[in-house]
């Protein structure tokens, strides 16, 4: 008799408890991340979740991040963004134009935060203008295929002779092709379009460049090439091939040379907009942020070991040196 009262008042507290723990939980902000290719564990989804911290907001205890990847396939998006909005997630976060269009396509109402690089989004039709951008959409973008020409430049700078360049390039890295095209023009520079689609074999996209003879190799954007840099890295490195990436975060795992914004830093910057959200502001009021700390990066670990001198005028230059 005593074991059943016992169970009974037990029972009662749990079921006394469960609805106000539910309750709670659902006054935890959740988060939506729409990433063509990054995981959770990838550096500018960790800069994100460092951002938040800093902003007061810890992953688990006062926010939640739901996390949706397409692995590379744009073609998976449009699902992935309904599946966050079915959440009714706060806030959604997107890392590249098209998971920016496959959110703007789910919702007219849930806040999304863009972080995009070499898209116009004024020019892209996702906002109406830079300072009142309008809609349910902001952000910070980055303009990179004018960066192209310098990336040459400075390829051309540590390679005097250089006269024949592998450009690694897929379906997100269209947008820079004229650029590059021009640049390598001006500078009477041979290119080698390596094209690259899914299931991406990069082992065999480097077969190629050396069967070419290319003599280095600029690596465009794209969200693939961005989660998959070290073993892009370790490719060129085992090829002694000199490789020119976009953002100073590549030399870090090895590239020889980067130049370009920091994806953390833009990636991080995007707790600012989650932030003012939670806290009322409306995505058409807060204005889009252009990223223009560009910095040159060099590791001479890398510049030792395939047998490159770096001249003392890029030296000097450099924003980051990795020794």
């Amino acid at each position: 008799m005593r074991l059943g009262l016992y169970i009974a008042v037990l029972l009662g507290c749990v079921f006394l408890v469960t609805p106000g723990m539910s309750q709670e939980r659902d006054k935890v902000p959740l988060v939506g991340l729409l990433m063509v290719n990054a995981a959770p564990d990838d550096t500018v989804v960790e800069a994100v979740r460092r951002g938040l911290h800093n902003a007061g907001y810890v992953d688990g205890r006062n926010v939640r991040i739901e996390y949706r990847v397409a692995h590379g396939r744009e073609d998976r998006l449009a699902s992935l963004a309904q599946e966050l909005v079915q959440l009714k997630v706060n806030v959604i976060i997107v890392g590249a134009e098209a998971p920016a269009r496959a959110a703007k396509q789910a919702t007219h109402t849930i806040p999304i935060v863009f972080a995009l690089y070499d898209v116009d989004p004024v020019a892209a039709g996702l906002i109406q203008s830079f300072g009142h951008p309008g809609g349910n959409i902001t952000g910070i973008y980055s303009q990179q295929s004018e960066l192209v020409g310098k990336r040459l430049e400075l390829l051309r700078e540590l390679l005097p002779g250089l006269t024949r360049v592998a450009v690694l390039s897929d379906a997100f890295s269209r947008p820079q092709l004229d650029q590059t095209n021009t640049a390598a023009r001006t500078l009477n520079i041979q290119l080698h379009l390596v094209q690259m689609q899914p299931p991406y074999d990069f082992g065999k996209a480097f077969k190629s460049m050396v069967k070419s003879g290319d003599q280095a190799l600029l690596v465009l954007f794209s969200p693939v090439f961005n989660t998959q840099q070290k073993q892009i890295t370790a490719l060129a490195t085992k090829n002694k091939l000199p490789t020119m990436f976009q953002h100073p975060d590549s030399v870090r795992v090895g590239a020889l040379m980067a130049y370009g914004p920091s994806r953390e830093e833009i990636f991080g910057r995007t707790a600012y907009y989650i932030d003012r959200i939670l806290k009322g502001a409306t995505p058409s009021d807060l204005p889009v942020e252009e990223s223009f700390d560009f910095r040159l990066a060099i590791n001479m670990r890398t510049a030792k070991f395939i047998g490159v001198v770096v001249p003392e005028s890029l030296l000097s230059r450099a924003d980051e040196l990795i020794r």
